[in-house]
């Protein structure tokens, strides 16, 4: 009973969240500054969210196949390739190291 509870107090808070900000934009004005930091901060911390889960893997180095993927697929996204075309590409560079024995 207690998780059925604590779920449904997490998804109403995560409604009211989500809720806020369309309600609030209208009420507040953020500085060009403070928008710009926040662009920057979402950039950061996409960029580190990336760098964790293509070059670790558990508590040590994910090795050479994953991160050669994972650029494949930079590389293709940042030439604005299709979005199908850059998965595929990034999980075919990852098989085939992979198969060819690098880890």
């Amino acid at each position: 009973m207690n998780l059925l509870v604590a779920t449904g107090v997490l998804g109403a808070g995560t409604y009211a969240f989500r809720l806020a900000g369309p309600l609030l934009k209208a009420r507040m004005r953020l500085s060009p500054r403070v928008e710009q930091g926040m662009g920057v901060a979402v950039v950061v911390l996409l960029s580190a969210l990336v760098a964790t889960s293509s070059l670790t893997q558990g508590h040590g180095a994910a090795g050479f196949a994953r991160p050669a993927g994972v650029l494949v697929g930079g590389v293709l996204a940042w030439r604005r390739a299709p979005f199908a075309l850059v998965v595929v590409a990034a999980a075919a560079t990852t098989a085939v190291l992979r198969l060819l024995g690098v880890s």
